[in-house]
């Protein structure tokens, strides 16, 4: 059966996109990019096979279909600025088989500007075809949220910016079969900075909790309860909470390279951020020798090694540094994760705690850095000798909170 819509990337962006399309009865295609870690359960992926997914045998395969969305993935690269050669490549398989009157969307992040700058010359000289006359070409930012059972993209509205008014509705088209509501940008760039703004607005306040994390903990205030509180109020505070570092796939921006000056406060949220994992083991150190053990040969236990709860997903996630650091310290550092069955650090293989309970027992530390939901925190806190929460997720008193 032909596609109507190919994936270009399945990785954290492009599954689940492909998962949404083939449940609202799309005849989806996949197409791999690179290497990218698969989000899906055997039992999820039997269904879209089900549905009618597939994996394209070939890039041949590109050129028969309505829609091409591409989800390269885009990590930083060493100079700091987000890595585009995958969506170069992506582009460069794309337009090699682009026909005429096909939408192509792209939907990594990406700087504003790279939609018409970067993609739109590629697909061109690739295809001989001219954007906005011969195809249309639009950006939505990703609004995909691993895990999150509540916010779902039927339910979550979809932002769409097209080269010309054409090439937006005929996105907007598109998505309409997949969510319940389209937004529509008034160009390229503003549908590319939304996403700027989304992911920078999350790691501000994520650093402003962060800090008050360090504040609170040198005050002897309860951060968890003053949350608690202040988010009764219904307007004007959005709650987030602190943790041991932020990972995850969305790098915030601060542009200082293509707008000539830095979005301070994104900077100082990188800052902030990047410095949690030290604090973690700081705050380790401390409470070992609270209780009269040195880090140096303590038995360290780290439970949840994942950036997202009840993921394996480990882009970027705090847990590495965390380990690292205590291994510098002397510390004998083990896991135990649900979903994760080998974890190696700095080409490190860290030994798997296969009894939960009997390794926190024995361990001199255990830190939750990530709350999965088989984890019975009520009874690792009456196993283990000493328990520092990174999550605020055990009971008041059950553990030291970060």
């Amino acid at each position: 059966m032909p596609a109507d819509l190919a994936v270009i990337g399945l990785g954290p962006l492009g599954l689940p996109l492909a998962q949404a399309a083939v449940a609202a009865g799309i005849p989806t295609v996949g197409y791999r990019t690179g290497p990218e870690p698969g989000s899906l359960s055997p039992a999820e992926l039997r269904r879209m096979l089900s549905g009618g997914f597939r994996h394209a045998v070939g890039p041949a395969e590109l050129g028969r279909v309505r829609t091409a969305v591409i989800c390269a993935p885009t990590p930083r690269g060493t100079d700091g600025d987000l890595d585009l050669s995958q969506v170069e490549a992506a582009a460069r398989t794309l337009a090699a088989r682009l026909r005429p009157h096909t939408t192509v969307i792209l939907e990594s992040p990406v700087p504003p500007g790279t939609t018409e700058d970067f993609l739109r010359p590629l697909l061109e000289e690739g295809s001989g075809l001219r954007a906005g006359r011969d195809f249309h070409l639009a950006y939505s930012p990703s609004r995909v949220d691993p895990g999150n059972r509540e916010f779902t993209p039927a339910n979550t509205p979809k932002v769409i910016g097209g080269l010309t008014p054409a090439c937006t509705e005929s996105a907007a088209t598109f998505y309409g079969r997949l969510t319940d509501k389209v937004v529509r940008a008034r160009g390229l760039r503003e549908a590319e900075t939304v996403h700027v703004l989304e992911t920078n607005f999350r790691h501000v306040n994520i650093a402003l909790v962060n800090e008050m994390a360090v504040l609170c903990h040198g005050l002897g205030v309860d951060l968890w309860d003053v949350i608690r509180c202040a988010e009764t109020k219904p307007f004007g505070y959005q709650a987030f909470r602190p943790g041991p570092g932020v990972g995850g796939h969305a790098v915030p921006q601060d542009l200082a390279s293509h707008a000539g000056r830095p979005l301070r406060m994104v900077e100082l949220a990188e800052q902030v951020n990047s410095q949690m994992p030290r604090y973690v083991v700081q705050r380790a150190a401390a409470l070992l020798n609270e209780h009269g053990k040195s880090a140096r040969g303590a038995r360290v236990l780290l439970l949840g090694v994942t950036y997202k709860p009840d993921l394996a997903d480990q882009q970027a996630t705090p847990a590495r540094e965390i380990a690292l650091r205590l291994l510098d310290l002397g510390a004998s550092v083990s896991y135990h994760d649900p979903h994760v069955p080998a974890w190696n650090v700095a080409d490190r293989p860290i030994p798997r705690a296969d009894s939960l309970y009997e390794s926190a027992a024995d361990a001199d530390l255990t830190i939750l850095l990530q709350h999965h939901r088989t984890y019975d925190l009520q009874g690792l806190s009456v196993k283990a000798q000493l328990l520092l929460d990174t999550r605020g997720a055990t009971p008041t008193g059950a553990a030291h909170r970060l």
